[in-house]
């Protein structure tokens, strides 16, 4: 018995869940692009896999579609192990990046077009093709071709056409790349609420953090080929359990430290610009070496200190003072860049409640930046 199968032996199948991968390893002439992965999906799930390019996601995509052939490990779906069948023959559908939209044939064609390979009786094609386009409310669009359609009802047929064989399993290879950044933004709650409507399993492929937080219900995030943490978003977000996760998801403050009180409830650590208080334990031992990650909209700016809120500790913990060397409007919220005395500069982003304020911070300016114990993450990997 190989490695492998020992491994798989020792991790039984979950029959609640729908699709698995154990212990999945592609290797191109040494290079493990997917090292050692597993992964249990429940059916109807939104799943993420979230990294940069090179980290192993579309590998691992396309070794489920049968694109790529797994080095060693096993890829099962409803019971059903995918090793010995070709692409054709998966019970699922790849949605592209490009949308791959047949130029020559009107929307109805492209989406009947599976249809048809498939040999159905036409008054079935017929039917599935309607219910499809009134599924992504483009009904009024199915004698144009595809050049005719703005981006989002591109990619609105392709979705359809996905969909029309009713695929136990649905793959999109970064959905929404193709799109500007407000037209994508729109199109995301649009893509989850058909996907969700059919019921179908989802794997999508994103190195868009952003897709993956407001698409997926669990998000793995990959690097090297391996996952560094799998979890809903707000877990990833709120919890992460690297410092390469906490920087990776959305924007952070990491700052080294040591832990200089270790107790039960509370750590307290000891940075160069300023004193942390956590308002929990942690697993560790005075005087290790762990990491601050902080959050820019848990932290609380001010051109005088400003009192602490129900919680936060007195003594000069938490609280930190510097020098606006950059700020961003946004609209909506304004990220200030504070320079500290270590050099270290602290990003800091302040919600604009109020159209005009008489002390709003400016370049140059001295501030005060101060957080609850309950805004950081302490990190020891």
């Amino acid at each position: 018995m190989s490695t492998s199968d020992t491994s798989r032996a020792a991790t039984p199948l979950d029959p609640s869940q729908f699709l698995h991968i154990r212990d999945v390893v592609k290797d191109f002439d040494g290079y493990k692009a997917v090292n050692n992965v597993s992964l249990d999906i429940a059916k109807g799930e939104i799943f993420a896999l979230l990294g940069s390019s090179g980290c192993g996601k579309s590998t691992l995509l396309r070794m489920l579609a049968g694109f790529e052939t797994p080095t060693s490990g096993s890829i099962v779906l409803n019971g059903q192990d995918l090793s010995s069948l070709p692409p054709y023959e998966r019970p699922m559908n790849m949605m592209f990046q490009s949308y791959a939209l047949f130029p020559h044939l009107s929307v109805w064609e492209n989406i009947a077009f599976g249809l048809r390979r498939a040999r159905l009786p036409r008054d079935e094609i017929s039917a599935q093709v309607e219910a499809m386009l009134k599924l992504v409310q483009l009904g009024k669009f199915a004698q144009r071709k595809p050049h005719q359609l703005s981006g989002g009802q591109q990619q609105r047929v392709a979705l359809a056409r996905s969909l029309a064989k009713k695929p136990q399993l649905l793959l999109l290879d970064e959905p929404l790349g193709a799109l500007d950044k407000k037209l994508r933004e729109e199109t995301q709650i649009e893509l989850v609420n058909i996907i969700e409507n059919v019921g179908v399993t989802c794997v999508m492929v994103t190195h868009d953090q952003e897709e993956a937080m407001t698409m997926a219900s669990r998000i793995a995030v990959m690097s090297e080929g391996r996952f560094l943490q799998v979890g809903a978003p707000s877990e990833i977000y709120e919890t992460p359990a690297t410092r390469f996760v906490a920087d990776f998801i959305g924007n952070v403050n990491l700052m080294a430290g040591t832990l200089t009180v270790d107790q039960p409830d509370h750590v307290v650590i000891d940075c160069a610009d300023c004193r942390h208080y956590v308002g929990h334990g942690i697993t560790g031992t005075e005087g290790m070496a762990v990491t601050v990650a902080l959050r820019p909209e848990k932290i609380r700016i001010g051109r005088d200190l400003l009192p602490p809120s129900e919680g936060e500790p007195e003594g000069g913990l938490n609280r930190v003072q510097g020098t606006v060397k950059d700020l961003s409007y946004f609209g909506s919220f304004t990220v200030y860049h504070l320079a500290l005395s270590s050099g270290m500069v602290l990003k800091v982003s302040a919600s604009n409640t109020e159209r005009h304020r008489e002390d709003e911070l400016t370049w140059g300016d001295t501030a005060w930046a101060s957080w609850s114990p309950n805004a950081h993450v302490v990190l020891t990997t």
